[in-house]
């Protein structure tokens, strides 16, 4: 792909992010806390599975919309709340970038259940962690959640992904990175 190509679709996609986004400010963190408690709430009303994970997670990162958009290059954002026993213990921001056949505009969201000490001490030690890179993480599926009871949880994360929304195929945790952040 040439040069002039390829900066055309990073250009392209920066500008379907930046349309799509809304108003260029951070959220602040009463809003990021109110928006991840619903979301959590919506999330365990429509999938009961999540609420077992829930029950037993030593912490929750939920992220409660992130917009991804691409065109060849593509890239996502979103701002999220980490609770532990029903309080909120951080806020983190959750990037990715993606190279391929793609095309569109797509928002969603996802709850991380961090179901060991250990994978809230790699959250907490890490300046930024990519997901998949290090505790083991695990993407629930509607079959998999039917499947799932206290008893075979065996991984240090599991993923539920929720909301999708736009034109684009598919949802890939897979590279995301995940950053602690200080919202005002």
């Amino acid at each position: 792909m040439t040069t002039i190509l390829r900066t055309t679709a990073a250009l392209l996609t920066l500008g379907l992010l930046h349309a799509t986004a809304g108003p260029a400010r951070a959220a602040s963190a009463a809003e990021i806390d109110a928006s991840a408690r619903q979301a959590l709430r919506d999330l365990y009303a429509s999938t009961p599975a999540a609420r077992v994970l829930g029950e037993k997670a030593r912490g929750i990162l939920v992220f409660p919309s992130i917009v991804k958009g691409g065109f060849i290059f593509g890239a996502e954002y979103g701002d999220g709340a980490l609770f532990r026993h029903g309080r909120v213990a951080g806020y983190y921001n959750t990037t990715g970038a993606s190279y391929g056949f793609q095309a569109g505009i797509q928002k969603y969201g996802y709850a991380l259940f961090l179901m060991t000490d250990a994978a809230i001490r790699y959250l907490d030690e890490s300046k930024g962690f990519e997901l998949g890179a290090g505790p083991s993480l695990v993407v629930v599926d509607q079959g998999f959640a039917k499947r799932l009871t206290t008893t075979t949880l065996q991984n240090d994360m599991y993923a539920f992904v929720f909301g999708q929304q736009g034109l684009m195929g598919g949802v890939s945790l897979q590279g995301t990175k995940v950053t602690r952040i200080h919202p005002e």
